[in-house]
C-alpha cells in the first residue's frame, strides 16, 4: 500500500530540491520558515567528524555548556550521602537518595534525565551499569556527573550544560534550542558547540576536524552549513 504524503511535506520536499549551502545566519531562517507544525520544534546540529586513524580508535565524548540552554527541562537525580541531600535539593535537583535510589533503578523504576553521583557512592553502580550503561546515563568524572561539588554540576545541566558523543562514524548530534529561541541565541550555541568540539581534536589527526556541519528542525528539513575556515 502506498503511503499517503501531507501536504506540508510535500511542500518540503519541493523546498529541498533547490538547498545550497548555507551560513548559520541563513540557515536558521529558512529552518524557522519551515516550522509548520503547532508545537515548538527543536533546532537540531549534527556533524560528521574527522575520526579516522590508522594508529587507533579514536572517539570524541564531552560536554557543552549551552550559554542559552537548549529549551529541554532536564529531571535530575543525584546519589549521595545523606550529608549532601539538602545541597542537591536546594541547588535544583529533582530526585534524591542513596539506598533507596539504588534500589528504584535496581527495578527499572528510572524516572530522571540525568544522574550525578558523588566519588563515594561509585561503588554501590556496579550492579547498575547494566542498566545505565545501555540508557547513556551512567555517571562520568570526565563529564563532571561524579563529583562531590553537587552544587556546581546541578546548576550546570539545569542551565544548558549537555553531553555529546560520536558514533564510530564520526556522526554527532545536538539540539541547540527551539523555534522559538531568538537566532541569536541559536548562533551563539552553535559557535559554543563548535569550539567545544575544534578543542577536542586529537593530536594526531591532520587537517579539517569538521568535515561537515547540518542544520534541521524536528519535523524539517535539514540545511547544510558554511564551515568556517
Amino acid at each position: 500500500m502506498k503511503k499517503k504524503v501531507s501536504k506540508r511535506f510535500k511542500k518540503l520536499l519541493a523546498i529541498s530540491k533547490d538547498k545550497k549551502v548555507e551560513s548559520i545566519d541563513t540557515a536558521i531562517k529558512k529552518i524557522k520558515s519551515n516550522c509548520t507544525t503547532k508545537f515548538n520544534e527543536s533546532i537540531d546540529v549534527s556533524f560528521n567528524l574527522n575520526l579516522k586513524s590508522k594508529k587507533e580508535e579514536l572517539s570524541l565524548r564531552t560536554s557543552v555548556n549551552l550559554p542559552n540552554g537548549n529549551g529541554k527541562k532536564l529531571k535530575i537525580a543525584v546519589l549521595c550521602e545523606d550529608s549532601k541531600i539538602k545541597e542537591a535539593k536546594d541547588n535544583g535537583a529533582d530526585i534524591c537518595g542513596n539506598e533507596t535510589l539504588v534500589n528504584d533503578i535496581t527495578l527499572g523504576k528510572i524516572n530522571f534525565d540525568k544522574l550525578v553521583a558523588t566519588p563515594s557512592m561509585m561503588p554501590k553502580m556496579g550492579k547498575l551499569g547494566k542498566i545505565l550503561g545501555p540508557k547513556g546515563l551512567m555517571p562520568n568524572p570526565k563529564l563532571g556527573t561524579v563529583t562531590n561539588n553537587i552544587a556546581s554540576i546541578v546548576k550546570a545541566l539545569k542551565k544548558g550544560q549537555i553531553e555529546v558523543k560520536a558514533d564510530k562514524d564520526g556522526n554527532l548530534g545536538a539540539s541547540i534550542g527551539k523555534k522559538s529561541f531568538s537566532d541569536d541565541k541559536i548562533i551563539e550555541n552553535y559557535k559554543v558547540i563548535v569550539d567545544t568540539i575544534l578543542k577536542e581534536k586529537p593530536n594526531n589527526i591532520k587537517g579539517n576536524f569538521i568535515l561537515s556541519s547540518f542544520l534541521t528542525s524536528t519535523m524539517g528539513i535539514s540545511y547544510k552549513l558554511k564551515l568556517e575556515k
